[in-house]
């Protein structure tokens, strides 16, 4: 039997789903579909091909900054990792499955690239292609999957498909641009082309080989970045100056469309499961379940004689009457209103604010951290409130600040906290003060979620604040 390794690229920021997908929590972590996040759905995909292939445990490439997500949503769905592997800086997809690939060289299993942010609806469908594709792979051909079309869309790359190799299987005779409309029509009608989904199959030698020939700088820059990592934790960091030395370029743009032109060597397997990338709120909207007025509504949603809207309301009520083609997307910080012929443009407010230097583009009102999370509550000159969720068995740093005291009362759950040279408990309704210079440290020893106010006065109130001595999960910034 095959062995397949999934490969789950999760080093996208989202900025055109804002303001619910932040650069801090991008829209793979979000549940837009269903109860699962984008990323715990494309970890259960291969869940259904047991018979086709022996599947490994998923390898994940993503963000360094967003490690601690990555691990506790595959805990959370029941899928634990072979690898998460992090890429210090963004250098594209290229480098990132070269990760991937050097990780797996010893094995060289088929590797299945899947970006983490994608819907498929229908999983079975998505088996039975990639078991078309799989012995292909296996034989040394690199396999892509060309979504079959429903419209000409203008914002997906095109593959112009050739002669058929089996009853599942053609050749790839051309990766296409996004074309304009009226090209688009054309490709559609023609029955020809597909849309490039940016899932592959092909083993991790054969990549290896390709990227070595083709790119042989990033190959040597990624490799020495690899074997110059080290274990942490559930990670494996990679050396960060190497990898930054590494050129930026997509798999499509470095591999895929050059090998395309050596005939054989690229095959497609066409693909109807019901698949979108999510790449606006359009498209969101246009795969979301709809009411008989096409209004796709989520949370607390009221709508009269409104029409093919999108609805999220996730902190009040949002109520629309008389409209029509709107995105509307409310969250405790922020609320977009968009039309969806325009809902691509969203990312130029991310830039916009951005410019201002305000942070509603990077992070939530609740900011997620590898113990829990926290959420500004009220925020004024020389203090601030927030509310501390710290999970059970969880355990802040021991750290110091040099600019603000803190007061800590608890709502519920116990606390074991540290304060300099004394460690003490608090339970429901007790408060401490942690005076500025103070080393001091949170812990939950319970088995419930602790809850505590913070009231933080000073002045300086920044995240950066920081001064860590001791942290069990090994943060070498101040803020992450």
């Amino acid at each position: 039997m095959t062995s397949l390794q999934p490969v789950i690229l999760s080093g996208g920021s989202g900025t055109r789903l804002w303001p619910l997908s932040r650069r801090a929590y991008p829209k793979q972590f979000l549940s837009l579909i269903d109860d699962s996040s984008l990323l715990q759905s494309t970890a259960a995909r291969m869940d259904n091909l047991d018979d086709a292939a022996q599947v490994a445990a998923p390898m994940i490439v993503c963000n360094e900054a967003h490690r601690f997500l990555v691990a506790e949503q595959l805990r959370a769905s029941g899928h634990a990792a072979r690898s998460i592997l992090l890429e210090p800086v963004g250098r594209n997809t290229a480098p990132a499955l070269t990760l991937a690939a050097l990780d797996a060289e010893e094995e060289d299993p088929v590797l299945i690239v899947m970006p983490a942010d994608h819907v498929v609806k229908d999983a079975e469908a998505f088996a039975r292609a990639v078991s078309a594709g799989l012995v292909h792979a296996a034989a040394g051909k690199v396999v892509t999957f060309g979504i079959v079309p429903d419209s000409p869309h203008t914002g997906f790359g095109y593959i112009r498909a050739g002669a058929a190799v089996d009853a599942q299987t053609q050749a790839l005779d051309a990766f296409v641009e996004k074309p304009d409309l009226e090209t688009a029509e054309s490709y559609v009608a023609s029955g020809d082309y597909y849309w490039n989904s940016g899932i592959f199959l092909l083993r991790a030698g054969r990549w290896l080989d390709l990227i070595g020939r083709m790119h042989p700088d990033m190959a040597q820059a990624v490799r020495k970045a690899y074997e110059g990592g080290q274990r942490d934790l559930d990670f494996y960091r990679v050396d960060a100056d190497a990898f930054a030395a590494s050129p930026s370029d997509s798999i499509d743009y470095a591999v895929m469309e050059p090998l395309s032109k050596e005939p054989g060597e690229c095959l497609v397997v066409p693909l109807d499961a019901g698949w979108s990338d999510i790449g606006a709120w359009a498209a969101l909207w246009a795969v979301s379940k709809q009411d008989d007025a096409g209004n796709a509504c989520h949370g607390d949603v009221l709508v009269h004689e409104a029409h093919d809207n999108l609805l999220h309301a996730h902190h009040r009520i949002v109520a629309a009457v008389g409209v029509d083609h709107l995105v509307v997307v409310e969250t405790p910080d922020a609320v977009l209103v968009a039309h969806k012929d325009h809902a691509e443009d969203v990312k130029r407010i991310t830039e916009q604010l951005d410019a201002q230097g305000r942070c509603e583009s990077e992070f939530h009102r609740r900011v997620h951290r590898p113990w829990g999370s926290f959420e500004g509550v009220d925020v004024g000159e020389r203090f601030q409130v927030k509310r501390l969720t710290v999970n059970p068995g969880a355990t802040l740093s021991l750290q110091m600040h040099h600019h603000r005291a803190e007061h800590w009362i608890v709502v519920s759950g116990t606390a074991r906290v540290t304060c300099d040279d004394k460690t003490f408990l608090l339970t429901e309704n007790q408060s401490t003060y942690i005076p500025i210079g103070t080393r001091h440290r949170l812990e939950n020893p319970g088995a419930i979620p602790l809850e505590i106010i913070e009231v933080q006065s000073g002045t300086y109130l920044g995240e950066d604040d920081i001064v860590r001595f001791e942290d069990v999960y090994n943060r070498a910034g101040k803020t992450d």
